[in-house]
């Protein structure tokens, strides 16, 4: 289990990644807006956790296990948000920090009912399955249907 703060830096990575870039300290440290030495800090804890690769002034990648947990942290961040905007109608600036904050806050069953639930009142996709946010093949379905 990690942190909030180190979901944040893993989900930074993922995107900077995904973008094709080459991702430094100092890259993470601008797109996050926040210093080298807290880049450090979190970086070497996600090392720790096996989420990262990393050599001192080297490039970060994330490992196999670090990218499924980026997706997770995406796809749980993109449900609390259409949640929050799609149907209680919370404005999307504030949509945007709240699901931020309740995301970490959800163990998986409570994403997985949520998940459920938003796909069933948006009338997407009946869900009426064993959907499990920890599996990719999960994850792309409804990812799939959420993006019409």
């Amino acid at each position: 289990m990690i942190t909030s703060s180190l979901e944040e830096y893993l989900k930074t990575i993922y995107v900077l990644q995904s973008q094709g870039e080459e991702i430094k300290v100092t890259s993470i440290a601008k797109k996050m807006n926040c210093t080298k030495p807290s880049v450090n800090k979190a970086i070497n804890n996600l090392k720790a956790n096996g989420l990262v690769n990393y050599e001192v002034y080297g490039n970060i990648e994330l490992t196999d296990k670090g990218k499924d947990l980026a997706k997770k942290i995406l796809e749980a961040y993109d449900i609390v948000y259409v949640f929050l905007t799609e149907i209680l109608e919370v404005p999307k600036d504030e949509a945007e920090q709240e699901a931020t904050n309740m995301k970490s806050a959800l163990n998986d069953s409570t994403l997985n009912k949520l998940t459920k639930y938003v796909h069933k009142e948006l009338g997407l996709y009946d869900l009426d399955c064993d959907y499990d946010i920890n599996s990719e093949k999960c994850r792309s379905c409804a990812r799939k249907v959420l993006k019409r």
